[in-house]
């Protein structure tokens, strides 16, 4: 059915926006219901809303292993900052960009990308930087952070947010835009309750990564590989015969480092590359383009889904079940790892995607649980595996691993308690992960129930 808004010459905002996706008949009655309620615009219930624009500088910077995390839009999520993929500045070049630092208790929102994702900068690292596209919004000592950023993840604050972008390849939104959103005046009860359940599901993030990080540490260290780091050997002396016998010429893929992990794996362990481990079955996804509705269709599993070892359902897209290779379903337990771009990225299937399609850029591990714990495979790959599989990938514009490589990659196949031991501390993340983002659900919920019923 078309849709149409007839407007006024009169009601045209300024001049500035005269395409008709500006005046979407959704975004009018948002407008509307906003405007019948008590309420106050961004702008005037901040004390500043900031976003330095370091463009030029960003370029120049000498990114570290580790130091001062610097986080850009994608890791605004909707309510919580995510340090996934974050690249990390030294003292120096935090002090050069000092404007644009994050503080503790700012709002913060994406200006592209994700558009108008919005967290709560909440027990944050206590140097911490960001790039142009995040906009600090610093609010007035009566006005809650938790409740601002509930309301613009809430559908009242998100479709004002959607209709501001401007550009046709990247959607981005700039400061001026945002300072004339309305936000509505809560009541201090409702505000409080929102406080209360916002803060409780920043907490429970808090508790799913330190119990990720506890998992990590007990494997690292029932792999004696806790404190192994082998040194970067500027040369080394490689047989010819290992050059013909891998087919391998680059340098960096004969490393000494990874020989080592590979010897103490199989030394101590009886590590076994899993092309010998025959209850493996290996396989990649299914190549698709064509999307449909989530009440349509099926998951559709790609690299971008993958955090934390399990599935982000946040961003899934779907395929028409019609459409399927029934050899490429994905089953809960299964273990996936990306295969282009980051390479060596790793999740269990939940049982929330079972029966969704594996996609072409991950390759799928299948196996008896009985026989190996998909929780522990899973954790190997995101700690030890992925330095392997890199070393493995190939390509020189864009890295690749293929199921061939992947089978050269040596799998510990540890006693089950401990293996079960690991696994019950990444469970245990998981669901404090899956509490976290229902009550930031019940968060953004309070807001629109309470619009709603005035």
């Amino acid at each position: 059915m078309i849709t149409y808004s007839i407007i006024q010459k009169s009601h045209l905002e300024r001049g500035h926006r005269l395409d008709a996706e500006y005046y979407q008949p959704e975004y009018l009655e948002v407008a509307v219901k906003l405007n019948s309620l008590p309420h106050e615009t961004l702008e005037g219930i901040s004390e500043s809303i900031v976003s330095f624009g370091a463009y030029a500088l960003t370029n120049f910077i000498e990114w570290q292993d580790d130091g001062i995390p610097f986080i850009v839009a994608e890791n605004v999520k909707e309510g919580f900052i995510s340090y996934e993929g974050a690249r990390y500045i030294s003292d120096k070049t935090d002090e050069i960009l000092k404007k644009s630092r994050v503080r503790e208790g700012q709002v913060l929102l994406s200006m592209s990308g994700s558009v108008g994702n919005a967290a709560v900068a909440y027990k944050i690292p206590a140097k911490l930087n960001s790039n142009q596209d995040i906009t600090k919004i610093n609010l007035r000592g009566k006005f809650s952070p938790y409740g601002l950023a509930a309301f613009l993840n809430s559908n009242y604050g998100r479709m004002q947010v959607l209709r501001l972008p401007v550009g046709s390849v990247q959607q981005h939104i700039f400061i001026w835009q945002t300072k004339s959103l309305l936000v509505p005046i809560f009541p201090e009860s409702i505000i409080n309750s929102i406080d209360k359940i916002y803060k409780e599901g920043l907490d429970q993030l808090q508790i799913s990564k330190s119990l990720y990080s506890q998992a990590e540490d007990s494997l690292l260290k029932e792999l004696g590989l806790k404190d192994f780091k082998p040194n970067e050997e500027l040369s080394y002396i490689v047989n010819l015969s290992n050059i013909k016998s891998t087919r391998r010429v680059d340098a960096e893929y004969f490393q000494p480092k990874y020989r080592k992990i590979e010897e103490k794996l199989v030394k101590d362990f009886n590590a076994k590359r899993i092309k010998y481990l025959d209850f493996i079955k290996v396989t990649t996804g299914q190549y698709s383009e064509e999307y449909t509705t989530r009440d349509q269709g099926r998951p559709y599993i790609r690299g971008t889904d993958l955090a934390e070892g399990t599935v982000n359902l946040d961003n899934l897209v779907y395929i028409d079940p019609d459409r399927q290779i029934p050899s490429k379903k994905a089953k809960e337990g299964d273990v996936v790892v990306t295969r282009v771009g980051s390479i060596g990225i790793s999740a269990r299937l939940p049982k929330d995607v079972e029966g969704g399609t594996v996609s072409d850029n991950l390759i799928r591990l299948r196996f008896p649980e009985e026989t190996l714990n998909s929780y522990y495979v899973t954790l190997f790959f995101n700690t030890i595996g992925s330095q392997l599989m890199i070393r493995e990938s190939r390509g020189s514009v864009q890295a690749r691993l293929n199921q061939e490589t992947l089978r050269e990659i040596v799998l510990p196949i540890l006693p089950k308690s401990i293996q079960g031991k690991v696994a019950d501390l990444v469970r245990q993340s998981h669901q404090a992960r899956r509490k976290a983002k229902e009550l930031l659900e019940k968060a953004k919920r309070e807001v629109e129930e309470f619009i709603e019923k005035k």
